[in-house]
């Protein structure tokens, strides 16, 4: 049976019919899915500006307009696999914990069958769950952590699960392949050079903004593939990652960050590593302007799921 693609916009409108991922079909109308983008509308984690919870639905509508065909890395990723919308996943907003373990169970039946998924947040919290649903079905995982801030914090207010701490507490439970970690555009103030080291400790290396920067796209991406390997990657977006100039829509903004460009090329040099998962998080659309955050998030997206439709674990 040959892939349902998107709607046809030369016969309905971009700004007609239901607004799913790319005008996807949903995961209800197809057989099986090979990927499934999926949103979490869950910002209860955040420790400054909220409003992520609103993220998935304006990465929606900003995903309108994306094509099926990518010319950069030359695939029709909707034709080469059947890829879907699964909507999102209601978790509690008024229980972290209770968010997570939900969240975890319901990433567990939707990769069940081998789909694979590109989560939209909601905060950097659902990271650590969506983690514990991929290692649980690869083993411990490679991770390539995309953000202005390391998130490998142990507490806020005495609390463990956060924005802030996912890393942590994924490295703590063992599912992460600590020969194989890397943040990516970190930048701005830390609390002191104790989370420099402490983070060490974890096992991450780091790539700055200002090393992007200073090494270039092609030295960045062959150093992120010799850490990486041939493992089973994760993938982690955090749109701050980003410099507020292109991504002003987000709750902890930090300045001197990378471009939308210098993101994208640097995901496309992933191109057939064993891509596993992917979350793109921290879209608020409240502090965005001309949709400025959510195109770029909606771009970051198609550009996760059409590696997915190539990579070796496709």
């Amino acid at each position: 049976m040959p892939n349902i693609g998107p709607l046809d916009s030369s016969r309905i409108p971009r700004f007609a019919g239901f607004a799913t991922f790319a005008r996807l079909p949903r995961i209800d109308q197809v057989e099986r899915a090979d990927v499934a983008v999926v949103g979490v509308p869950f910002d209860s984690g955040v420790s400054y500006r909220p409003g992520a919870r609103f993220g998935p639905a304006a990465v929606r509508e900003a995903s309108r307009l994306l094509r099926p065909y990518h010319p950069e890395l030359d695939v029709s990723p909707f034709a080469e696999k059947q890829i879907v919308d699964a909507g999102d996943i209601a978790v509690n907003p008024f229980n972290i914990g209770e968010a997570i373990e939900t969240l975890q169970q319901e990433a567990e039946a939707l990769q069940a069958d081998g789909t694979r998924l590109v989560t939209v947040g909601g905060d950097h919290t659902i990271a650590l769950p969506l983690l514990r649903a991929a290692a649980k079905q690869h083993g411990p995982v490679a991770l390539l952590h995309f953000d202005a801030h390391l998130d490998t914090w142990d507490t806020y207010f005495g609390e463990p699960y956060t924005h802030g701490t996912p890393f942590r507490r994924a490295s703590e439970e063992g599912i992460l392949d600590t020969s194989a970690l890397s943040h990516v555009g970190t930048r701005g103030p830390l609390y002191g050079k104790r989370d420099l080291e402490e983070d060490r400790r974890l096992g991450f290396g780091i790539v700055t903004s200002g090393d992007v920067l200073r090494r270039g796209i092609d030295e960045t991406v062959d150093a992120l593939r010799q850490r990486i390997g041939d493992r089973p990657l994760y993938v982690s977006v955090d749109i701050d990652v980003l410099d507020p100039a292109h991504a002003p829509g987000t709750g902890t903004p930090e300045a001197g960050g990378m471009t939308s460009r210098e993101l994208l090329e640097i995901l496309r040099g992933l191109r057939d590593l064993n891509l596993v998962g992917a979350d793109v998080v921290e879209l608020a659309p409240a502090y965005d302007h001309a949709e400025i955050t959510a195109i770029a998030a909606s771009h970051v997206a198609y550009d996760l799921v059409s590696l997915l439709s190539l990579g070796k674990g496709a």
